[in-house]
């Protein structure tokens, strides 16, 4: 839940909002909660199944055939996960510098891209150590966390204005393509706000009973940062006029400097700083973890399955999020979610629904703790509702996401090529007669 509160409402709404221009763009909440809801409910499947350091990586393993093309699509999850992983922080990153602007004003275009960047330098220092201290830190910044989202609610409750929240424009429910791609699009930024009900599943090898714990941390954490998010939603629009509010880099500041004053703005800042620390902090601590666990298991570059010498953790996989989420940090807010999102639909929110279709029909072996709802209707939702969601990022995005996987094709398939691998293994010969 830290990294998937952290500063993502914050900064998605007013993405949202502009989505289709006023509060009608909160109609992307209903398909995005539906969306996570469906998938998340997937993921609770596949990892009390299949509990181990990888998540995603692992499922799609296991149910495409761990020798044929699973192998090919682990790899590319991960490959798609160097692109995507690193956007997603620097996302944080960007939004982290953005309320920070409140307590320098006079920070330029510049500045504030640089600092983003240096965000990600401290980022990389600070998890460079055993995650036993690490869980130690992340239990006081959940804390910060929970107070800052609190304060929130309590007060958009205490000071909503149902006429500011519903000021619909006049042609708020005008629905033709640009509306379906707006709201498309809005549930993208949705979607981002919910980026992380998988993240215990890359951590599922060190997970106890993982059978009853991944699946309750899955749905749980679903349904909680729903609740929290809407509420904040509603809540900033019930104080901060749409117009406005969209249009805003530091929309809770604000928001809080109209219920309270400034001080309560400038308070609100600083503790979403130390939120959306903890949101990125959570991200890199369970992302460069992914390359090592596949590595070791051999479906990835090897180079990344050596621990750290003497504090033994994979600092190599470390090193490739935590730079590539600096170089990120320099695109606007705005490219960074719909690239993030296009890069990670395909390969892993639509494959993991088939490989649990592949899983159900072929593998009787693997045991299955928990099962899905509702089945086969909530993977459908997840399939096409994430597919609808793909198709209305635009052009760009969409070929950034099918250019990146059709490059990690390639490199798998020289990778295989050089080991012997599938499907170029070599092939027994056949006995003399």
């Amino acid at each position: 839940m830290s990294n998937m509160v952290g500063i993502g409402p914050f900064i998605a709404i007013p993405l949202i909002l502009r989505t289709l221009e006023g509060p009608q763009s909160y109609l992307a909440w209903v398909v995005g909660v539906l969306i996570a809801l469906s998938d998340g409910l997937v993921v609770a499947e596949l990892g009390a199944a299949l509990p181990a350091a990888g998540g995603t990586y692992v499922f799609l393993r296991e149910g495409f055939g761990p020798r044929t093309w699973g192998r090919m699509l682990a790899f590319l999850f991960v490959w798609q996960l160097i692109f995507a992983g690193p956007l997603e922080i620097a996302s944080g990153n960007i939004g982290l510098v953005q309320y920070l602007k409140v307590f320098w004003p006079a920070m330029t275009e510049l500045q504030m891209k640089l600092a983003a960047g240096g965000v990600g330098v401290v980022l990389i220092l600070a998890l460079y150590r055993r995650i036993t201290d690490i869980a130690k830190i992340m239990l006081g910044l959940w804390i910060v966390m929970i107070v800052t989202t609190g304060w929130v609610i309590l007060t958009g409750i205490l000071h909503f204005n149902p006429a500011l929240a519903f000021d619909l424009p006049p042609d708020a429910w005008r629905f033709d393509l640009n509306f379906l791609q707006g709201l498309g699009q809005g549930t993208a930024n949705v979607l981002y706000l919910f980026l992380g009900y998988y993240q215990v599943c890359y951590l599922g090898a060190e997970v106890k009973n993982p059978g009853r714990t991944i699946p309750r941390a899955v749905v749980y954490s679903i349904v909680g940062v729903t609740i929290i998010d809407v509420a904040i939603s509603f809540g900033f629009i019930g104080v901060v006029p749409w117009r406005e509010g969209m249009q805003s880099e530091s929309i809770g500041a604000e928001f809080m400097s109209r219920a309270y004053g400034p001080w309560a703005g400038t308070v609100l800042a600083g503790m979403i700083v130390v939120t959306a620390f903890a949101s990125v902090y959570a991200l890199l601590l369970g992302y460069s973890r992914v390359p090592y666990a596949a590595a070791q298991d051999g479906v990835f570059l090897r180079w990344f399955s050596e621990l750290h010498r003497t504090k033994e953790f994979p600092h190599r996989g470390l090193l490739l999020f935590g730079v590539g989420s600096i170089v990120a940090s320099f695109f606007p807010l705005q490219d960074v979610i719909l690239a993030l999102m296009a890069a990670r639909i395909v390969i892993q929110f639509n494959a993991q629904v088939i490989a649990l279709f592949l899983i159900r029909a072929h593998r009787p072996d693997i045991q299955r703790p928990f099962h899905v709802w509702f089945y086969p209707l909530t993977p459908l939702i997840s399939l096409v509702g994430y597919l609808y969601v793909f198709s209305s990022l635009g052009l760009r995005f969409i070929l950034f996401g099918l250019l990146t996987l059709a490059i990690g094709a390639g490199v798998y398939f020289i990778v295989a090529r050089q080991q012997r691998e599938w499907p170029f293994e070599a092939k027994e010969a056949a006995p003399r007669l």
